[in-house]
Order: C-alpha cells, then sequence, then structure tokens
C-alpha cells in the first residue's frame, strides 16, 4: 500500500437461521461496517459512528487481530494503518456485527499484503475464526447463504437475488452469544433431532422457490433454538403474534437475537414496520432489506 493511497472496505450486516437454519443458513441485510484505512506510524482505529464508540482503537480490535492473524498464516506481516470505523450495525444484538469484523480484517489482510485470495479461501477462513459459516457467509457472498462447515472443509450454496423486506425489532439490551447459547440443550433425542433438521430442509427449499407462506410456517416450528431462547427475548411471542397480522409472512430471531426479524413480501414493509412500531416503544424497528452484495474493496487514491 503506496503513502498516496487509501482502502475502502465495506462488509454488511447478516442475519443468521431464519428460524431452524441453526448455524447454517445466512442472509445479508442492508447495515454495513466501512473501513477507510491509510498508511500510518502505528495501528489504530478511530471509532467514527455512535455504534462503534466504544471499540478497541489498538492492536487488540477484532479487525486488527483476524487480518494479522491471516497475514501470519501466509507469511506476512501487515504494514502499520490507521483505520476510520464507521457502522450503522447495531452491536451484540444478533445483526452479525462481529461476523463483519471478522470478514474485513480478511478483506484487510488480503488487499495490504496482495494474498489474492478467491472467495472461497476467505470462507473458509472466516468459518474457522467463527466456527460456522452463516453470517459470515452472508457478509462475504451477499444475499442469501446455506453452509457447512467441517473440520475437512467449508460448503457454500450462494443463492442471490433473493428479494425481500425486513422489519428489525431491535431491542435496547444486549445479548451475548455465549449467554444465548447457554439455554440451549446439549442433546436432542433421535426423533426430535430429525424432526428439527427436517424442518430446516423444508425452509430452504421453501426459500429457494419463493414459497414464503411455507417459509414462514417453518420459521416458526423451529426446535433447534427459539423455543429455548424466547424467555431471553420477550418481544420474540408478541412479535410472532402481530407481525402476521399486519401481513408478515414469517418472523424469527435474527441469529441468538435479541433482535427479531419479521419477514415480508418486497414492497410491503413500510406498512408492516409503520403497524409495529406502536407495539414496541422500548426498540428501534427498522426497515431493512436484502443486501444483494457481499464485501468490497475500493482504492481510491488519497487527495493530493
Amino acid at each position: 500500500m503506496k503513502e498516496d493511497e487509501m482502502l475502502k472496505i465495506i462488509v454488511p450486516a447478516s442475519t443468521a437461521n431464519l428460524g431452524p437454519g441453526f448455524d447454517s443458513v445466512g442472509l445479508a441485510v442492508s447495515c454495513y461496517l466501512t473501513l477507510e484505512v491509510r498508511p500510518a506510524g502505528e495501528w489504530k482505529f478511530i471509532p467514527c459512528s455512535p455504534e462503534v464508540r466504544g471499540i478497541p482503537t489498538g492492536t487488540e480490535n477484532l479487525i486488527y487481530q483476524v487480518a494479522e492473524q491471516v497475514a501470519a498464516t501466509y507469511g506476512y506481516t501487515l504494514p502499520n494503518c490507521s483505520v476510520d470505523v464507521y457502522s450503522n450495525i447495531p452491536l451484540t444484538r444478533g445483526l452479525g456485527s462481529s461476523a463483519a469484523a471478522v470478514v474485513a480484517g480478511i478483506e484487510l489482510a488480503d488487499a495490504l499484503v496482495g494474498l489474492e485470495l478467491t472467495r472461497e479461501q476467505k470462507m473458509r477462513l472466516a468459518s474457522c475464526y467463527e466456527g460456522h459459516p452463516d453470517n459470515v457467509g452472508a457478509s462475504l457472498y451477499g444475499g442469501l447463504v446455506i453452509g457447512c462447515h467441517r473440520e475437512q472443509g467449508t460448503d457454500i450454496v450462494h443463492i442471490p437475488n433473493i428479494q425481500l423486506d425486513l422489519v428489525a425489532i431491535i431491542p435496547d439490551y444486549e445479548l451475548e452469544t455465549k449467554k444465548a447459547r447457554s439455554v440451549l440443550p446439549q442433546l436432542l433425542a433421535r426423533e426430535e433431532a430429525v424432526e428439527a433438521s427436517a424442518v430446516s430442509n423444508v425452509l430452504v427449499a421453501a426459500l429457494l422457490t419463493k414459497n414464503w407462506e411455507l417459509a414462514g410456517k417453518m420459521m416458526a416450528a423451529d426446535l433447534f433454538h427459539q423455543p429455548y431462547r424466547k424467555e431471553l427475548v420477550p418481544q420474540l411471542p408478541l412479535a410472532q403474534e402481530l407481525a402476521l397480522e399486519y401481513g408478515a409472512f414469517g418472523v424469527a430471531l435474527s441469529g441468538a437475537g435479541p433482535t427479531v426479524l419479521a419477514f415480508i413480501e418486497p414492497g410491503k414493509g413500510k406498512y408492516v414496520k409503520e403497524k409495529l412500531r406502536p407495539h414496541f416503544l422500548n426498540c428501534s424497528v427498522e426497515l431493512l432489506t436484502v443486501e444483494q452484495k457481499g464485501s468490497r474493496v475500493y482504492k481510491p487514491a488519497l487527495e493530493k
């Protein structure tokens, strides 16, 4: 990276699971993490929007940690940079803020030291760091992803051009993924596991065939996590009842929560948002769409 160059990295947020697609289904959404990177004497991360006000500003920053690890994997050392960080992704709310940071770190290392990684290589690195491919896959690819991460490899099916409106009900409290996972059972009986995976299979088939009514039915039939997490997120049962009444075809926790998403056919989201808003006065109620593009890197020249 030359002194008169800068990098701009944009990574979309994501929602994971969509109900029963636990740790394997992800959807990119229209919130973004943006980095503006310039050469500097030392590493520093400068928060430039309210959502990232409290981030670590030195090498303890997650983006740096990931970038440094990726560079070291390939035998490189990162050059020092100053990074302006912008984001409108709510932190610790189930919209993939940490996954976006992981993807940003991989893109940063790739661009700074010229690794020229393929998207498949980036996907493997991100999944190994996160432990599952749903959020990072959506942030990398955009659109809808269905992934399987194993010790032997990471496989992704990418479905572009999924058009949906989304209404996000974002509570004013945080919910750490570790806490949200602690309420899940360690084991499922075989019969329950078979039913849960069948529900997930039908969800994917319904999404691919745009059978929205069936997709919503499967979101509600999840057995993997939502029945256990609803006690941590009291907004979920109310949203499930009201959003369907107002025209959504499905409702699901976004990732581990606490954000709840209503899924709506294109063009109808604004109406659902306005109807839901008065019922969730202690939440931010936002209209989102599916982001079709995944992470991207630009190299604009600095003005002299």
